[in-house]
This record gives C-alpha cells, sequence and structure tokens, in this order.
C-alpha cells in the first residue's frame, strides 16, 4: 500500500516520502481500516521530528487518527464490523491506505457526520473537553487561553461557552479577533497593542479568572498569569513557538497560582467508561447539530505530504490540512 513514510528523525516536510508499505494484518481483536481522509495534527509532525511523548521504531509512518471502512477483522471480532464508517484516533499509520485498530477503539460515525469532520472527531475534540473539564470551572466563572485561534482553542471557546463558562481567547493578531469573532465565538482579545490586559479586565468586567489553558511558551506564560486570579490555575497545554514558559516567581508566590501539565495520551486513558460516553455522546451530538465545527483548510493527495505538512503550518488556517490517500 501506498504510505508517508519516513526513515529518520527529523523536518517532516524533509524527511517524509511516499512509498509502499506491507498492508497490515489485523491480529485478535484488531480491525483493518481502508482510509478515506487523515488530519495533520501538531503533534503528528512532533512524533515524526522525534520530539514528543511518543517515539516509533523506524521507519515508520506518519499519522494517528482518520476516518475510513472497515475492510478485515482479526480473531475475535464480529465481521459484521466490516463495511462501517468509523473514526479512530490515537492510533499509528494513518497517511496510509489502510491502518490498524483496536476494534473496540474505533466508534461508528452517524451519516450526520460527513468525512471531514469525522476524519478529526476524537483528538482534539476529546482533548478539548478533557481539557475543559479538568479546569474545574462552573458557570458564570471565568477562564483564558492563549492560541485560541488554533484548532483546540476554537473549540474550547465553544464547548464552554455551551456549558455556561466564559472564555477570555488570547490572540496575537487584531485580524485573529475578527475571524474568531466571524465564528462566532466572543470576548476575543489581541495582545498584538499594549493594554491588552486592560482590554482583558474589561471584557471579564473585573471578575477574577480561575484558569488559564497555555499553548504558546515563552512569555506568553507569563502574560497569561499575570492575568489570573488569585489562587488560579495555569495549565501548560502545548508551545507553539518551542520556548519554555518564563513565570515570575511574584505570580506564584503572591498569587498562589499552581502550574501543571495537560498531555491527552496520559489524560484520556484515565476517563472512565462512563465519562467517555458522556463526553464523546456531547461531542458528536454537538458536531451533528453542526455547534462544533470541525472544518478542513485543504484535503492533499498523500502523494504530495510534504506540501501538506508545509501547509499544515502555515499561520491563520481555520480548519485541519487532511490527507486523502
Amino acid at each position: 500500500m501506498k504510505s508517508a513514510i519516513h526513515d529518520r528523525f527529523g523536518d517532516p516536510a524533509d524527511v517524509l516520502k511516499l512509498g509502499d508499505s506491507p498492508l497490515p494484518e489485523p491480529g485478535p481483536g484488531e480491525v483493518r481500516v481502508r482510509t478515506i481522509l487523515s488530519p495533520i495534527h501538531n503533534h503528528d509532525l512532533w512524533t515524526v521530528r522525534g520530539t514528543y511523548g511518543y517515539k516509533p521504531e523506524l521507519p515508520a509512518i506518519g499519522g494517528s487518527e482518520a476516518v475510513g471502512t472497515i475492510e478485515a477483522v482479526g480473531e475475535g471480532v464480529d465481521g459484521a464490523m466490516v463495511g462501517q464508517r468509523v473514526s479512530a484516533a490515537g492510533v499509528h499509520g494513518t497517511w496510509a491506505e489502510a491502518f490498524i485498530a483496536k476494534a473496540g477503539g474505533v466508534m461508528p460515525v452517524p451519516d450526520a457526520i460527513g468525512d471531514e469532520a469525522a476524519a478529526q472527531l476524537i483528538a482534539m475534540p476529546f482533548s478539548a473537553i478533557t481539557l475543559l473539564e479538568s479546569l474545574g470551572a462552573r458557570p458564570g466563572e471565568w477562564i483564558a487561553q492563549n492560541a485560541a485561534n488554533g484548532a483546540v482553542g476554537r473549540m474550547l471557546a465553544v464547548l464552554a461557552e455551551a456549558r455556561g463558562i466564559h472564555v477570555v481567547s488570547l490572540v496575537r493578531r487584531d485580524e485573529g479577533v475578527r475571524e474568531l469573532e466571524a465564528a462566532g465565538i466572543r470576548n476575543a482579545v489581541s495582545t498584538e497593542n499594549e493594554g491588552w490586559k486592560d482590554k482583558v479586565r474589561e471584557v471579564t468586567g473585573g471578575q477574577p479568572i480561575k484558569a488559564g489553558v497555555e499553548s504558546v511558551g515563552g512569555e506568553a506564560a507569563a502574560d497569561l498569569a499575570d492575568i489570573l486570579g488569585e489562587g488560579g490555575t495555569l495549565v501548560c497545554f502545548g508551545s507553539m513557538t518551542g520556548e519554555p514558559m518564563r513565570i515570575p516567581s511574584g505570580a506564584l508566590i503572591f498569587k498562589q497560582i499552581v502550574v501543571k501539565g495537560f498531555w491527552g495520551a496520559k489524560v484520556g486513558p484515565a476517563v472512565s467508561a462512563e465519562d467517555r460516553k458522556r463526553l464523546m455522546g456531547e461531542l458528536v451530538s454537538r458536531v451533528a447539530k453542526g455547534e462544533l465545527k470541525l472544518e478542513a483548510e485543504e484535503i492533499v493527495p498523500l502523494a504530495e505530504i510534504g506540501r501538506a505538512v508545509t501547509a499544515s503550518l502555515a499561520p491563520g488556517k481555520v480548519g485541519k490540512v487532511l490527507v486523502r490517500p
């Protein structure tokens, strides 16, 4: 089968190549899924660079989420699953014509959800909703986030507002505010101009901000800590710049701020089966109703994997870049 392979770690645009790989056979409890579409996530690119928490054996096929059709099942799996359209995440090698997944880990996709949304239905949305739950904010309270124009940032804002939780969404450009407003996301503030922290206080009406989601790194972490309320929680979700978080000790000492990390690969498996069903049910319902939009910026043929990863890193994207085998 055709696949996007890398035999060394490095810049994804340089090391990923289109190649031929053996068609994988499902083992006991597994299914083989014929790929329809697969998104390019930031953590996929970090994995190819060799800088993520998971490091595959080389040569490796990229990608970790997809929508596809089950075409073969392994021992102990109901043959009636063949032909089902499913979403799968937390898997390996989805930038290929087919991939292997645990039979119990795939999710049938309702007809109301198209392929573009189904391809990105689990990983980022589930991270966003479990991240939101981990913040412990109640209806009427405020949270804040930077990198708010990214996929998770938009989802977090929509899911929080649906629960009555207010969100200050920080972006680095004035244009970013207009983009979020066009998507129906309120309370966006640009950090491009001096005095933006006064704007935050104006938006919140001076109410304390209970928690902040930090996804940029560097001085942006200090800025987010500065606007948190007494006893607030600062959650490190990512590092867009790759720089270490720089947080003044005064913010930690005098405001008693708590700093912690969030990694979906650790948090997700710890979610109980009951809570997972509840949260995924909420996500599927909101996507099917159009309340939570999972858009595609561009669909790129697998043969152009280098161009696809470059496009995924371009600023100002609204949706995900998807790969089609």
